[in-house]
């Protein structure tokens, strides 16, 4: 694993990929923590700022384009910040079992499905952590 592709990557997917590998393990605590208690809604915007910041910054990343300068991850991150309203507004309305909804679907569709395809032959985090695994993609 080298964190060098990366690094020398456009500022806006630098930020992309390090708060989205900021939500893995940050994702993994607030799932730990009692619900409701101070520190799971400290986490708690801890957690929907770095996906905010993932999914904003996704709008400055091109490397895919379908439509003009856009591509599906695009919608995705649309998606993801409604979410992220839908979460807060659940939660201040005492709707947990929705916030709960909303924040799972969050978790493995927006940050776990998304992240897999980070990883596919081509792209930055394929060369950051299966390169050396596998050797670099299409013999580059």
């Amino acid at each position: 694993m080298t964190l060098a592709p990366l690094l020398n990557a456009a500022l806006p997917i630098q930020i992309h990929a390090f708060a989205a590998m900021a939500l893995m393990p940050l994702t993994v605590v607030i799932f730990s923590l009692p619900h409701g208690s101070d520190l799971h809604k400290r986490m708690g915007w801890a957690w929907a700022t770095l996906m905010a910041a993932v999914a904003l910054s996704s709008f400055w990343v091109h490397d895919i384009r379908l439509v003009g300068p856009f591509s599906p991850i695009h919608l995705l991150s649309l998606v993801a910040l409604f979410s992220l309203v839908g979460a807060i507004v659940a939660i201040r309305q005492c709707r947990v079992a929705r916030h709960r909804k909303i924040m799972l679907g969050l978790t493995w569709g927006a940050l776990a499905g998304a992240g897999v395809f980070t990883l596919l032959p081509g792209r930055i985090m394929y060369d950051v952590v299966l390169a050396g695994l596998f050797g670099p993609a299409f013999g580059g």
